[in-house]
Formats: structure tokens, sequence, C-alpha cells
């Protein structure tokens, strides 16, 4: 049996911890028979050849930064059967400026709405915030989420831009607050996945620290995850 290749890329913006987040899922990795492959960069996106034998990419970018070049690499390595994940700003909220990565991915983080102002006090948990991460009909069967029961979750809570080609998983709702401009509940999906080519998308929204990825409920998640994106060999 040939061993299954996962790729994981990691940098941008270091308030996410991309190189603490991502060595927490390393030995997940190995030990259900994947070779793991780590770079710093988005460079190796262009490495058709390289792209073309992963079976996963697992990245973990926060804004920053993609070439033409890059993208196209990795879309095309999507579309050919090469599973894609991450989680948080790692892949939801990368290359803000690239709209053929945000048609790949499905969803854009927006923003992340905050406690009311006179109790911020100029740090993180400024944006964090108590809500529930809540599991479709979809969800409560699909073999990530499956079992899981609704879980509550004090961090950053992702408004997202998507649109309606994503499979939803589990959605949280942002209330009406007197400080805020909406005047009704909006609900966003924390965890998607997405069909692309023969290839598999997974986006989960929490992972703001290590702390919320070690959550019992968001790891099983993302690792279930990385298992379900990987390359099947029937495309499907």
């Amino acid at each position: 049996m040939t061993q299954k290749r996962a790729l994981v890329v990691r940098g941008g913006w270091e308030g996410h911890q991309p190189v603490e987040a991502t060595e927490l899922f390393l030995p997940f990795l190995r030990s259900n028979g994947y070779a793991v492959r780590i770079e710093e960069s988005t460079e190796i996106y262009a490495d058709a050849a390289e792209l073309a034998a992963t079976d996963l990419v697992v990245q973990c970018v926060t804004m920053s930064e993609i070439t033409r070049e890059q993208l196209a690499g990795l879309t095309s390595a999507v579309v050919a059967g090469t599973g894609f994940t991450g989680w948080h700003g790692g892949i939801a909220d990368s290359f803000r400026a690239s709209s053929d990565y945000l048609h790949l991915v499905g969803g854009q983080f927006a923003t992340h709405p905050g406690k009311e102002p006179c109790e911020r006090r100029g740090a993180a948990d400024d944006n964090f915030l108590p809500h529930t991460i809540t599991f479709t009909e979809a969800g409560r069967t699909h073999p990530i989420t499956a079992g899981i029961e609704d879980f509550a979750l004090d961090t950053e809570q992702y408004w997202v831009l998507h649109d309606d080609l994503i499979d939803v998983l589990a959605t949280t709702t942002h209330p009406v607050r007197p400080w805020e401009p909406w005047h009704r509940p909006v609900t966003s999906p924390a965890v998607w996945t997405r069909r692309w080519g023969a290839g598999r998308v997974v986006v989960t929204t929490p992972g703001h620290s290590v702390d919320v990825l070690e959550n019992p409920d968001v790891r099983t998640i993302i690792e279930r995850g990385m298992l379900w994106a990987t390359r099947t060999a029937s495309g499907s």
C-alpha cells in the first residue's frame, strides 16, 4: 500500500501561531500513516510535480499574499484530487486579494464581532465572545462531525461570507446586540466541506489559538476533516 503524503504549509500572520498550531496535528498525521512535509511558505504550491504527488494539503497561512503561479498550482492539484483543509484564519482569511482563492474555498472571513465597547481593553480577548457551534442535519451524519453534540466556545466567532456550493456541517449565530449595526441574527457556517473537481476541501472556522485547537470537539473535527479530505482512489 502506497504511503499517503501530507503537505503542511504554514506562515502569514504570527498572531495565529502557525508553527505551534500545525505542530499540534503532526503526530496525528504520522500516526495515521502520512509522510509529512512541512513548508514555511506558499512557494511549494508552484511545484506542480510535488502537489500532484500530495494527497492532502493542510494550510495555516493567515492573510499574506499568493502569486498567480502558486494559486494555479494549488487549484490544479485540488481539481485533480489533492485534499485541502485548514482552520480559522489559516484557510478562511488567507490571500484576501485573490478572488480565485476565495472561489476555491467557498467562504471568506469578514469579521469577528467584539464585546461591548466599554468592556474592551485593547487585548485579543476584546473579540472573544461566548457562542455555540450548532450542527446541521447534514453535520449530524457526516463522517467529519457525526456523534459530536453542539458545543460552546468563548473565542473569536467568525462572520463568514460564502456561496451555496458549500456543504455546511455546523453553524454559529451572531445575535443582535445594541452596539452593533445589524438588525436580526446572522448565521454563519462554522464547518463546511466543498467538492472542487476531484478534490475535497474542508474548512473549520474555530481555531484562533492553540487552546481552542486543543478543545476535544474542535480537534476531532479538524482531524477527521484531514482524513476525509485526503485524496480518494475513486475521486468521489
